[in-house]
């Protein structure tokens, strides 16, 4: 039956110790499906992240004709065993310019960009599209970068829904492309450099090598076994940023080993991810950067900062405003609504400290929204989250882990608010 449209988290009475085994890294998983469907050989991902954004993944490659099985991995309900039988640097299927091959993309900003490239180097015509959402976020420098490349983009606003033509010839080219928007235009490319014979040259401001999601595709690419084998996915950090951020809340006052009340289990030391240097930032510093600290895990940490002893100035946030929501906004929005005093200029938020009480929060159909505002549920009584079956686009049993007696779970309870129920097993799953 699955999530209600309106639940509250109760303040956990008493905390016990707990482990928590989070998800598989999406961003990883992600980037690992497109290389391997370009390999030539088998490869098995281990410990892959099956949510909405990698089951749209999944699909796009398999309507592209790639053959991929999917098994339940039994250490984590979330996660699964994904094999995908290489293409040796082919596209299987394409469509015509009168038919093409058509993709939905959903609301998943990887899928969208890594297919867009990925089509390129088939030999027909493909239409991607998805939900009005991703229809408003940017892929203008993505699209301009194809064109350097050859390659014929048709779309009248540089946004899905567009048409690419694609060319299973191949020869050396050159591009440019921009990270300002997102860092995901650069990875698409760089995930399909190899195999098509692209050089892509990085613009923008900084040392660009080093922006935290191409640094994860470059090392990704590095070590990939493109001729088959097995490859395992470290847990999403992002994900895990929710349980470090239950362990700082509900420790925070406590003493001895009370005062660390909450573990992540195997958390990432590989260094792809920049959201594992999260635990870093308890307690939270002055100024935390969204372009040099933290990647989605920022979301997590504004809404920490009520909590905070000091008032936290969070920068370089633009591009929030044009992921899943316009996150800027919802976080101020939202954290007002429970009381924080919130401040805007710019690309900035400056959070005072200060008391939160209990309100109703809008998730705005962003998974994020919807388990930061869960989190701090733990610790603010009258706390209601609207739509939160939203975390299925990355962790589907959030709300399980949350609910299950430690030490797998906090032991929080959940209640329908429409119902007054108590919710268990798969009512708190997110389908």
């Amino acid at each position: 039956m699955g999530l209600p449209d309106l639940i509250e988290i109760e303040p956990l009475a008493e905390v016990r110790p707990a482990v928590i085994t989070v998800p598989g890294s999406k961003s990883i998983t992600n980037r690992a499906l497109v290389l391997a469907a370009l390999g030539h050989g088998t490869t098995e991902l281990c410990g892959a992240l099956w949510s909405e954004d990698t089951q749209v993944m999944v699909e796009g490659l398999r309507q592209l004709g790639f053959a991929v099985t999917v098994d339940p991995d039994p250490s984590e309900p979330a996660n699964r065993t994904i094999t995908v039988v290489g293409g040796r640097g082919r596209i299987p299927r394409a469509g015509t310019a009168e038919a093409p091959l058509d993709l939905h993309v959903g609301n998943a900003g990887t899928a969208a960009r890594f297919l867009a490239a990925l089509v390129c180097l088939g030999p027909g015509v493909y239409r991607l599209q998805g939900v009005p959402r991703m229809h408003e976020r940017p892929q203008a420098e993505l699209f301009t970068a194809l064109r350097e490349l050859g390659y014929r983009v048709d779309s009248p606003t540089d946004r899905l829904p567009a048409v690419f033509h694609g060319s299973a010839n191949r020869s050396p080219r050159s591009c440019r492309v921009s990270v300002a928007a997102s860092s995901q235009f650069a990875s698409a490319l760089l995930l399909a450099a190899g195999t098509a014979g692209w050089e892509v040259q990085l613009a923008g401001d900084g040392d660009l090598d080093d922006a935290p999601y191409v640094a994860m595709t470059q090392r990704l690419v590095g070590v990939f076994p493109k001729t088959g084998g097995r490859f395992l996915i470290e847990p999403d950090a992002s994900s895990g940023s929710y349980f470090w951020a239950a362990d700082w809340l509900l420790g925070r006052s406590a003493s001895g080993p009370a005062r660390h009340p909450v573990q992540v289990n195997h958390w990432p030391d590989s260094g792809w991810q920049i959201d594992a240097q999260f635990p870093r930032f308890l307690p939270l510093p002055a100024l935390i950067s969204r372009e040099r600290d933290l990647g989605d895990s920022i979301l997590t940490a504004i809404v920490l900062a009520p909590f905070a002893s000091g008032p936290v100035t969070f920068t370089e946030l633009g591009r929030l405003r044009v992921q899943e929501c316009e996150r800027v906004m919802a976080l101020r929005t939202e954290l007002t609504r429970c009381g924080a005093r919130v401040g805007e200029v710019g690309d900035t938020l400056t959070v005072q400290p200060g008391p939160l009480h209990g309100a109703e929060v809008e998730t705005y159909d962003d998974h994020r929204m919807a388990m930061c505002f869960a989190t701090l549920g733990l610790q603010v009584p009258g706390l209601k989250i609207r739509n939160p079956t939203c975390v299925k686009k990355t962790f589907p049993n959030f709300f399980q882990k949350l609910a299950a007696p430690p030490p797998a779970g906090l032991g929080a309870r959940i209640r329908d608010i429409r119902s007054g129920a108590w919710l268990t097993g798969d009512r708190l799953l997110a389908t």
